[in-house]
């Protein structure tokens, strides 16, 4: 488990950028905090870290959106879901079959569409700018 605290939505996406420069494809992180304490920020990081030129947004509404380029990041934001039935009903195994990296924010919305191999990343508001970012592996944060 590593530990990060950041000052700004910049420094977010940075450690995004860094963890996700040698994510392997089909790797699923499961992003965990409230709403707005910078998950989408994190993922932006990881677009960059992954060599994409794309503008991210949140996929509340839509709930999936697709990064495509040298490598392939799907963005899911289970918020509006109510069980991993849904995931599953939105092909969640095929996205998985895609052998992209999989970045899953509300991930507490879906426990039972994880394995326990995913990364974990946990972003907890300490202040108005400042971040706790933990990331870890299958349950540890």
């Amino acid at each position: 488990m590593i530990e990060y605290i950041s000052h700004s939505e910049r420094e977010t996406e940075q450690i995004g950028a860094r963890f996700a420069e040698s994510l392997p494809g089909g790797t699923v992180v499961a992003m965990y905090g409230d709403l707005g304490a910078g998950k989408t920020a994190f993922v932006r990081g990881m677009a960059k870290g992954m060599g994409l030129d794309c503008r991210v947004s949140s996929p509340t509404f839509t709930i999936v959106n697709e990064y495509l380029g040298s490598r392939e990041l799907i963005h899911f934001d289970m918020y509006r879901l109510n069980s991993a039935d849904e995931l599953y009903d939105i092909g969640w195994e095929d996205y998985l079959n895609r052998g992209a990296v999989c970045a899953v924010e509300w991930s507490e919305k879906v426990l039972d569409a994880f394995t326990g191999e995913e990364y974990t990343v946990r972003i907890d508001k300490l202040d108005d700018v400042s971040r706790r970012i933990i990331i870890g592996e299958g349950n540890e944060c």
